[in-house]
């Protein structure tokens, strides 16, 4: 048996859910925040069998899409310390960042 632990954007995540229950996977969501942005991203915990796991992977490829997005960075104003104004910058999000961990034991009661 596997774990897949999948970090996805916030907006693709109820679709991927979606699927992947639709194929009769079960998913535990987490709600959790991305450190480069700050925005808002979930985590998705999926048991597998080991048979299964490309299929939930190919899933998960499918749905998760990176995408660009505009995002304010702060930039300096020169000649004042201190000042910073927002700079729009273009950012690559989406996709996922995926785990894969064997798992020793499972239970469920």
């Amino acid at each position: 048996m596997k774990l897949i632990i999948a970090i996805v954007q916030d907006e693709d995540a109820s679709r991927l859910i979606s699927h992947l229950m639709a194929d009769d996977f079960r998913v535990t969501k987490l709600a959790t925040t991305g450190g480069f942005l700050r925005s808002g991203n979930t985590t998705l915990l999926i048991g597998v069998e080991n048979e299964r796991l490309e299929n939930a992977m190919g899933i998960v490829e499918k749905v998760c899409k990176s995408r660009k997005q505009i995002a304010t960075s702060p930039a300096p104003i020169s000649g004042a310390t201190g000042v910073f104004v927002p700079y729009p910058i273009e950012v690559t999000v989406g996709g996922a960042t995926v785990f894969v961990l064997d798992v020793e034991q499972f239970a469920k009661f």
